[in-house]
């Protein structure tokens, strides 16, 4: 049977503690016992059920973590003040000094600046391929391999990775899969392709409203258990905890997440066309002419698109930059990191989200100064919207002028 991420969301009831339909804000820090053998069964991880502090978790983190398991068709999940709170603790939860991590050359930023500046520290060192060669992957694997890590869709150059080539891969030489799905929530779901871990920035489009931080690791119930364990669990010692009146936010938004997406999806399939239609060099995966646009369509559900995400490149960083504030002037959208907004973002990505990947690094990948990532907004009249831009890149000499006889 086909998965329907979003039946599995809508199906969750939540009861507040008055009969509420959303459930209580759990506001507290500590929760007390009834006996102290409960408090020393707890500490021990033998107590299932019982809460304990809330760095551990709370009855609204839980709520959100469930929602979010569901969403992908995890056994669980555990959410975090941050995505990088997110990430960092699946990484050294996973790897030791000693332990090596073969990761996509194309991620975010703080994601390739924790692996490539922070880890090492712990001796932990990774291998940067490019994760759409499977061959390559596979070369750079030695004995010390631990973890496999992508990104469902790159940031900021929306590469597409092959998940199911690369779990069996990981199956193959019993590696982690984990994977990043910030870009492309219900149009894709990792651990129905074989990752073992699925992360997301909530923060992105899953909460939509760019009014908090958040992350969440998907997983099964003893990875999400070791995570949290009092002794050596990551997410417990790091302390990267979620809110729970953020998570409780979180979850209220996460209601529309499935209309959100479609919206978000048409609107960046429409532009995507314009503009290449209009000669932009465009990247965008629901483009036949994106290389990946069938691996996308093999591992996709069809209801959401291929998300909101798009590219284009305009030559060079004073162009993007003289593009972007006259569309930000226009009111089209805001020169802004990060994404899911309801207004359009973007941002030129090689001196902003990805700035933490070195000049040479970003040439070899093909990350070019005139690269304008766009994260298209929920734009009713998207015709209009596209007029509007069009207009803009024929001002500043993106686009040439037309000319009517």
């Amino acid at each position: 049977m086909k998965f329907k991420p979003a039946n599995k969301i809508q199906d969750l009831q939540y009861f507040g503690e008055f009969g509420g339909v959303n459930p209580s804000i759990s506001d507290s820090s500590t929760y007390t016992f009834l006996s102290a053998k409960t408090m020393f069964d707890t500490f021990e991880g033998n107590a299932d059920g019982c809460y304990l502090y809330s760095r551990h978790t709370s009855p609204s983190n839980l709520y959100l973590g469930e929602a979010l398991a569901e969403m992908e068709g995890t056994e669980t999940a555990n959410v975090a003040g941050s995505g990088m709170g997110a990430i960092t603790p699946v990484l050294m939860q996973l790897c030791g000094a000693g332990d090596h991590i073969v990761s996509s050359r194309t991620i975010y930023g703080g994601t390739y600046a924790f692996l490539k500046n922070f880890t090492p520290k712990l001796n932990i060192n990774t291998t940067f391929v490019d994760i759409t060669k499977l061959d390559v992957v596979e070369n750079a694997i030695t004995e010390n391999t631990k973890v496999l890590y992508c990104e469902s869709v790159s940031n900021p150059l929306l590469e597409v990775a092959d998940i199911r080539g690369l779990a069996a891969l990981a199956k193959k030489y019993n590696l982690k899969l984990v994977v990043d799905n910030t870009f492309s929530p219900l149009s894709i779901a990792p651990a129905q392709l074989g990752a073992d871990v699925v992360v997301h920035s909530l923060t992105k489009f899953i909460n939509g409203s760019s009014d908090t931080v958040g992350g969440v690791v998907c997983g099964t119930q003893q990875f999400i258990d070791d995570l949290r364990n009092v002794n050596d669990g990551a997410c417990m010692l790091l302390g990267s905890t979620m809110d729970s009146l953020r998570a409780s936010s979180i979850l209220k938004n996460m209601r529309t997440l499935h209309i959100r997406m479609k919206q978000h999806s048409k609107n960046a399939m429409y532009l995507a066309q314009k503009f290449e239609a209009d000669g932009l060099k465009t990247v965008y995966p629901g483009l036949a002419s994106h290389p990946a646009h069938e691996l996308f369509s093999s591992m996709m559900n069809e209801e959401y698109g291929y998300g909101g995400m798009l590219t284009i490149d305009v030559g060079s960083l004073d162009k993007a930059n003289e593009l972007m504030e006259l569309m930000q002037n226009k009111n089209l959208g805001y020169l802004a990191v990060s994404l899911g907004f309801y207004k359009t973002l973007f941002s030129a990505p090689g001196s902003s989200t990805s700035s933490e990947i070195p000049e040479e690094e970003q040439a070899d990948m093909g990350l070019t100064d005139g690269l304008i990532r766009f994260s298209i907004g929920l734009d009713n009249d998207i015709e209009r919207t596209y007029e509007m831009m069009k207009s803009c890149m024929q001002q500043v000499g993106v686009l040439k002028e037309e000319s009517f006889v």
